[in-house]
């Protein structure tokens, strides 16, 4: 693809990975993206976009043709897209696993969350489940983290859950932080960055390369960005705000321009 201004600009922060990445990964939070929006998105901005995410439950109120139809225009962007994992909480809780399984596939899903952020999960079938998901050929990414702040996971079973679900064979483990990216995780009520929080989590990752941090807020994304470097794998963004996420990441965007120029003030080519 040819860049309007190569040649001219060089952008300030280097090493950006390209597609199909391991690191850098950018999950979309689409809470019910028309088609002509979604085409759009894949022209746009398809080549900074990883993973779809059709959250919540929101894909049992799709029309079945067009939720195929939207599910293979991503796949074949080479963007994965998963449902909700509150959807999948409530197929184990109804014992419909295998069935939600075979219809995620029969659907076009090329991924799965796994999350029990709302109800109870034990160790034995999270494993199993992450294991028939495998055997079916799908990307999973996990969840770890409870959605209500009152429940919140002590730090030691964090640490077990992202390890074993790694060991498993999960892709990425996610973060809880909800789609307000509030109260809820690393995040304070406002939605600030708890620099504590983070450092307690990541003191029992081996590679934080593992995970992938929700963050739908700017100041928030700027935050992990700055901390993890460009390639810090991040979820729940906005359709809208994939473009400005990458302007942060690459340094052509507020702070994280201010942090590349403070580093090398002399550009030299």
């Amino acid at each position: 693809m040819s860049k309007p201004w190569e040649g001219i600009i060089e952008i300030p922060i280097e090493g950006r990975t390209s597609k199909p990445r391991q690191t850098g990964i950018a999950m979309v939070i689409d809470k019910g993206l028309g088609v002509r929006r979604l085409e759009d998105l894949i022209e746009m901005s398809g080549e900074y976009i990883d993973v779809i995410k059709l959250t919540f439950g929101t894909s049992a109120f799709y029309d079945e043709a067009l939720l195929k139809r939207k599910n293979r225009m991503i796949t074949e962007a080479n963007i994965d897209v998963m449902p909700g994992g509150t959807f999948l909480e409530v197929a184990v809780w109804q014992k419909v696993f295998d069935e939600y399984l075979d219809r995620t596939k029969d659907l076009g899903f090329s991924a799965v969350e796994i999350s029990d952020g709302t109800i109870e999960i034990d160790g034995k079938t999270r494993q199993d489940i992450i294991k028939k998901s495998r055997d079916k050929n799908f990307k999973v990414i996990t969840e770890v983290g409870k959605k209500d702040p009152k429940e919140a996971l002590p730090i030691s079973l964090m640490h077990q859950l992202i390890r074993e679900d790694m060991e498993n064979g999960a892709f990425k483990v996610i973060i809880e932080a909800r789609e307000a990216g509030k109260g809820v995780g690393i995040f304070d009520t406002e939605g600030k960055v708890r620099d504590e929080e983070i450092e307690n989590i990541i003191a029992g990752v081996e590679d934080t390369n593992c995970l992938i941090w929700e963050a739908p807020l700017k100041n928030q994304q700027q935050a992990l960005i700055l901390r993890f470097g460009v390639n810090v794998n991040l979820g729940n963004i906005p359709a809208d705000e994939i473009l400005a996420l990458e302007a942060l990441r690459q340094g052509v965007r507020g702070d994280t321009l201010k942090k590349a120029y403070l580093e090398r003030k002399e550009w030299t080519r």
